[in-house]
């Protein structure tokens, strides 16, 4: 089993700051890549960016320049630094995993979500 846990989310005003963080646990063998996706009300679930096992990065033009993604290979972690927040960015945050367990294949895997809300 594998599990991710996320924490991080909030309320925070227009141009403010939030981390986000999520934990990846359990029988994960190798990760090829961690991220975090969005989905707000009435809309698809998007990419927000994406690191692979080497550091290569993948990003929304909507949040290049203002969120920065960066893990922690050791703890199994990625975060997601989120700066100069607008109201359009205001959104369930799913960290994602792509990962291989043990004897298994490498799979997608989700966190519970968090939410972000960005509002005066």
């Amino acid at each position: 089993q594998v599990q991710l846990v996320e924490s991080g989310g909030g309320l925070v005003q227009p141009g403010g700051s939030l981390r986000l963080s999520c934990a990846a646990s359990g029988s994960i063998f190798a990760i090829n890549a961690m991220g975090w996706y969005r989905q707000a009300p009435g809309k698809q679930r998007e990419l927000v960016a994406v690191i692979s096992s080497g550091g290569s990065t993948n990003s929304a033009d909507s949040v290049k320049g203002r969120f920065t993604i960066s893990r922690d290979n050791a703890q199994k972690t990625v975060y997601l630094q989120m700066n100069s927040l607008k109201p359009e960015d205001t959104a369930v945050y799913y960290c994602y995993l792509n990962a291989r367990t043990r004897g298994g294949t490498y799979s997608v895997y989700w966190g519970q979500g968090t939410q972000v809300t960005v509002s005066s």
